[in-house]
């Protein structure tokens, strides 16, 4: 059950000065740095994040690029490409394609990943977002981490309880503090897939919520819903040219939801069902109905230019080719204002802005 996959030596390479993030987001867009260098390996990312953090130099850690909104401006410092590729069985490398891992764990016989699959990204950054699709999320399959701390200068293992993992967050979120080198999961041996919880998964895969089936059967049901909503990287579909979804589910106190469900029944009707479902903190509401209730359908442009909604899935804020982040940022502003003033509930933004903000 356990293949390794031998790690490539190679010495951290520095690349042009001429390079723009917006060859290494997925939104395509983000200007220059001032430096950008590759590290091939766990000890050379150290090395590296070491070295810059004892010269002050500004650093920005890049992985997959598929979380990130970066400013037109660029960032002020050096970028670090996490290039460290390969897995062991369960532990994976924290600069190796997400969904590549994904697969391979599937076509190995593990079950609990596969309702992942597609999420475009690399495995380091898993952890620090809590990640979480189709009714899974990382803090469930997540045994421990290879944690850099950039404070103390220790590389340890972090225990998954010991992450304050919540919805779409860590402790490790919103910190440069830490630098995920590693990532080990606790997945099932018996080739079935983790519980299926989200119903129009269960309905696609024709099982009732809560059955197990064959992990590789629900891995192929999850890619088909993703591309069926432009969340599948596809470079001739300007709908993948995206961040996935911007904006995450709110989460309503609960001695304000009846007062907030009042509010958008006025807007929608009493009798309009409004998807809630529970959660940790809340009640939680679903982004993408507020957002189409407020007025913005799929496919919505506004006064953007060359960008919009996704046509498939307006939680998407894409570049349709030519875009600047100064177009994205003013249609997610007004998507965040337009949802405020409607139904009073704040939308936040998932991806992570760089040098730039809503």
């Amino acid at each position: 059950m356990t293949e390794t996959v031998p790690l490539p030596v190679v010495s951290i390479a520095e690349t042009s000065t001429q390079d723009t993030l917006r060859e290494h987001t997925t939104l395509r867009l983000g200007g220059p740095a001032r430096r950008f260098v590759t590290a091939a390996s766990a000890d050379e990312l150290v090395n590296t994040v070491r070295d810059l953090d004892a010269d002050g130099e500004p650093t920005l850690l890049l992985g997959g690029g598929s979380n990130l909104v970066v400013a037109d401006e660029g960032f002020p410092g050096t970028v670090v490409r996490i290039a460290s590729k390969g897995w062991s069985g369960t532990s994976v490398e924290a600069g190796q394609d997400w969904d590549e891992f994904v697969a391979a764990t599937v076509e190995k016989g593990y079950g609990g990943l596969e309702c992942l699959s597609g999420i475009p990204g690399a495995a380091g950054a898993t952890p620090i977002q809590n990640v979480g699709a189709y009714g899974c999320e990382i803090s469930e399959v997540l045994d421990s981490i290879e944690l850099f701390d950039r404070r103390t200068g220790e590389v340890a293992a972090v225990r998954a309880d010991e992450l304050g993992f919540a919805y779409r967050t860590s402790v490790l979120k919103g910190t440069e503090n830490g630098v995920v080198l590693r990532v080990r999961f606790a997945l099932s041996e018996d080739g079935l897939s983790a519980p299926i919880r989200y119903a129009e998964l269960a309905r696609t895969l024709g099982v009732d919520v809560g059955a197990r089936v064959p992990a590789r059967e629900a891995r192929e049901a999850v890619l088909a819903l993703r591309r069926g909503k432009g969340m599948v990287l596809d470079a001739t579909d300007h709908d993948t040219w995206s961040a996935g979804s911007f904006f995450t589910n709110p989460i309503v106190d609960p001695a304000n939801v009846d007062v907030v469900l009042a509010r958008i029944g006025e807007v929608v009707g009493g009798d309009v069902r409004v998807p809630r479902y529970p959660a940790e903190h809340g009640v939680k509401l679903s982004a993408a109905w507020l957002i189409e209730r407020a007025g913005f359908g799929k496919g919505y442009r506004g006064k953007t230019g060359s960008v919009s909604l996704s046509t498939k899935h307006t939680l998407a804020l894409t570049n349709r080719g030519g875009a600047s982040t100064a177009e994205l940022l003013a249609l997610a502003r007004e998507v965040r204002d337009g949802v405020a003033d409607r139904f009073g509930v704040v939308l936040r933004p998932e991806p992570l802005l760089i040098n730039c903000a809503l």
